[in-house]
């Protein structure tokens, strides 16, 4: 096997690894997954995406596999990501991605940044999807301190908790046992939210498949929607995560849109060697 390119990159710390697979489709196990994501023997990485050849309609269609290999449906930073270097490549302002979520439309606003259309939160009990009926907007659902929270998908699984301040939940501890309650049969996204100042939040999330991430663009999605739930915010606001603001807007069809910054960091080659084995 030839050594693999690939990018790195990251929205907020919220990092990937970005393989161009439109020509050769890399061959990536678990294993495999698993051992460039390790960030002291591979690479590392929140999730790693793999652009694929796309429909008529789409730019690619974009893969995207967590840390400890399994697949996700969507990834907002990732997406933004992924949006710039096909704009870059393009010359064009606006790209459309496909993922297993559906397709998403980026542009380049004003001040450069890339900003997603995340489309239509789905908010039904069966959508999310919980393991039994649920009111989604307040989940009969307690976990240590955490209680109550709104169920979002935004093309993947969404809990997120209020509460008084974020900075005192042990999310180390509370994020895991949350995020593999039996109320979630597709594991889940957990997030737990404080109100700052008015339109403004913070926000620490940890992800299904990777743990405590330094932003999580679906989670802001998915805060901004539950934020409207129940009465905390109007249809803008911005989101403070680990990793710096995420600006987010729910326009009058109901579509959310999250714009910020992103960065290369560097590019590289996968040896061989991180597959050996690899099964």
């Amino acid at each position: 096997m030839e050594p693999i390119p690939f990018i790195k990159m990251h929205g907020l710390g919220n990092d990937f690894v970005i393989i161009d697979g439109r020509e050769r489709l890399p061959e990536l196990s678990g294993t495999a997954l698993r051992a460039i994501a390790d960030r002291h023997r591979g690479v590392g990485y929140d999730q790693l995406i793999v652009m694929e050849p796309g429909n008529s309609a789409a730019a690619i269609f974009m893969r995207i596999y967590n840390a400890d290999g399994s697949e996700a449906e969507a990834c907002g930073n990732a997406t933004r990501c992924v949006a710039h270097l096909l704009m870059q490549e393009s010359g064009t302002q606006d790209v459309i991605i496909e993922t297993r979520a559906g397709l998403l439309v980026g542009t380049r606003n004003d001040h450069g940044d890339i900003v997603i259309d995340m489309g239509k939160p789905k908010l039904e009990w069966q959508e999310i999807p919980l393991s039994q009926p649920e009111d989604t907007a307040h989940v009969r659902l307690e976990v240590g301190p955490l209680a109550d929270p709104v169920a979002v998908n935004m093309g993947n699984p969404h809990a997120v908790f209020f509460v008084d301040e974020a900075e005192a939940i042990n999310l180390e501890k509370w994020g895991p046992v949350a995020e593999t309650h039996p109320l979630f049969p597709e594991k889940a996204n957990i997030s737990v939210v404080s109100k700052m100042n008015e339109g403004e939040f913070r926000l620490r999330v940890w992800e299904r498949g990777v743990g405590i991430t330094l932003a999580c663009g679906s989670a802001a999605c998915a805060t901004m929607i539950a934020a409207n739930i129940r009465g905390l915010a109007d249809k803008a606001a911005r989101l403070h995560l680990n990793g710096g603001p995420l600006d987010m807007r729910i326009d009058e069809n109901g579509h959310i849109f999250m714009g910020g910054a992103i960065a290369t960091s560097f590019r590289g080659f996968l040896d061989t060697d991180l597959f050996k084995g690899a099964a």
